[in-house]
């Protein structure tokens, strides 16, 4: 992970962002344990209490559970429901916009669907 500094993304958004892709990509699986926020902060270089904002957003959400005295753990069914928030993103921002995009070129949905047919062949 790279913490931005420059972004407009707070760093303990981007803390939580960062465990989000962790889990998609299955570096760390449900029931998993993570890193402390202290280990966390110590890696990344940053304030603990700015790692532990990002992961109590996680918590929150039920991305993240604690385990008193032991440590935070990936929650079950938590790869889904970053999965579900991911897709409703890309729909209502990219393809929302992809498709005002190709409205205002004067494409069809037509259109749309068959260069997007037309990439996926060419991969």
């Amino acid at each position: 992970m790279k913490i931005d500094e420059t972004s407009l993304t707070p760093i303990f958004v981007q803390v939580a962002q960062w465990l989000e892709e962790e889990i998609l990509m299955d570096h760390i699986r449900e029931e998993e344990q993570v890193p402390s926020t202290n280990q966390f902060a110590a890696m990344y270089k940053i304030n603990p209490a700015t790692a532990r904002k990002g992961f109590g957003l996680l918590v929150e959400e039920g991305i993240l559970y604690k385990k008193r005295g032991i440590g935070m753990f990936v929650a079950e069914g938590a790869k889904e429901k970053i999965q579900k928030r991911a897709k409703e993103r890309f729909i209502h921002q990219s393809l929302k916009s992809l498709l005002e995009e190709a409205q205002r070129l004067g494409m069809s949905k037509k259109d749309v669907i068959e260069i997007l047919d037309q990439m996926e062949e060419n991969k």
